[in-house]
């Protein structure tokens, strides 16, 4: 089969986290690809349901261009650990979205598949492995999730974001893998202090107090709002609280009294997304989940981080390693499990009320991220593949 070495299909998807930085990729792709005088389509196979569309059609390159030419849905089924009776349905799911990113593939003949991963792009990696079709993927997080264990059998190049990734693997798996930490779109690499404060409403020059910006991912975390909830008065006392609820655990009821009670130092969003950037940048401190899109964010912007990691039964730990690493570099405090809770939270918050702290933890964050530009350098090395 001929490939198109005009086209590259991306996948990835279920959450922001597997979409965010394969757009960062994309963006930077084409702009290499401008440079060299080469015009590059890309289209995006995502999950057919949930927020992966949205997000992906919605997305505007620096260019002022969407980042993806075309979005495919396809089905997708979850891939479980344990028993669950949902397994025997989503195996359909799965086998169906496997025959449908076969179909897209074969027609439309891309010379690179490059994933993001999440469980939607398990069946387009083997797809494309059976179509001979190169295929690169990406590892966030500190250890690998299920579906990048899988797609790695089909990768010719695998990226991860830490050094301690890559040895944890085999001697012969080393050799395909890369590290170039997480990508970060343009945007946090070009953002604006003034246009931040403007969106908030916050007059700079009469801010007296540090801006705490509260992340608990695009659904939102209950443990998180409800802790911000029930320690409202210390942190209005001491911060201007910019707090993005999430839009499912929102609880609106709540954020609308507490805007009456603190109107200019209580400000809740279900969801900041072109003003990320800039709300990131003048912001003080980043009280955050521990996924990995969050704190990369985060840390290219050079931010002191409070983390509280998703952890238990529910989850496989990629927070938790995510936020020991920051940790265990001085550049982050973690709430880890009952720790998150009201006495650890002010201790924390209390310490990075000293300017001098944050400053402490500001440069131990640039120090890890040490210049790079991790979607600049995945992108070369795909464009060179092309």
């Amino acid at each position: 089969m001929k490939l198109n070495n005009d086209l590259v299909c991306f996948t990835g998807g279920g959450t922001g986290g597997h979409i965010y930085p394969g757009l960062a990729v994309v963006d930077e792709l084409k702009s290499i690809a401008k440079k060299n005088n080469k015009e590059l389509k890309v289209f995006w196979i995502g999950c057919s349901k949930g927020m992966d569309q949205k997000i992906v059609e919605k997305a505007i390159g620096p260019d002022g261009m969407p980042s993806a030419d075309k979005f495919f849905g396809i089905p997708s089924g979850k891939l479980r650990r344990y028993f669950s009776m949902k397994n025997f349905s989503d195996l359909f799911r799965i086998m169906a979205g496997f025959f449908k990113a076969f179909y897209l593939l074969k027609k439309y003949k891309p010379c690179l598949l490059f994933s993001k991963g999440g469980f939607v792009s398990v069946p387009p990696c083997l797809a494309a492995r059976l179509l001979k079709i190169p295929v690169f993927t990406h590892e966030c997080d500190f250890t690998l999730g299920l579906a990048n264990r899988i797609n790695f059998k089909s990768a010719k190049k695998m990226f991860v974001s830490y050094e301690e990734t890559k040895k944890r693997l085999s001697t012969g798996d080393q050799n395909r893998v890369i590290v170039t930490g997480n990508p970060v779109r343009p945007v946090f690499y070009n953002t604006n202090v003034d246009k931040g404060y403007d969106f908030l409403g916050i007059q700079k020059e009469n801010k007296k107090k540090p801006v705490l910006l509260v992340l608990g991912g695009s659904s939102g975390a209950r443990q998180v709002n409800e802790l911000i909830f029930e320690n409202i008065d210390y942190l209005c006392k001491n911060f201007i609280v910019v707090h993005q609820t999430g839009l499912v655990n929102s609880n609106e009821n709540v954020a609308e009294e507490l805007v009456k009670k603190y109107p200019e130092d209580y400000k809740p969003y279900n969801f900041i997304y072109d003003q990320m950037p800039d709300v990131l940048a003048a912001a003080d401190i980043i009280l955050s989940r521990a996924g990995a899109n969050s704190i990369w964010e985060a840390a290219v912007l050079y931010k002191p981080m409070i983390l509280i990691p998703l952890c238990g039964s529910g989850t496989r730990g990629d927070q938790v390693d995510n936020a020991e690493f920051f940790a265990q570099e001085n550049a982050a405090k973690v709430l880890l499990g009952k720790e998150a809770d009201k006495e650890h939270l002010i201790e924390a918050l209390n310490y990075l009320l000293i300017e001098e702290n944050r400053k402490s933890y500001s440069e131990a964050v640039k120090a890890l991220v040490n210049g790079r530009k991790p979607a600049e350098y995945i992108a070369q090395i795909i464009f060179e593949e092309i």
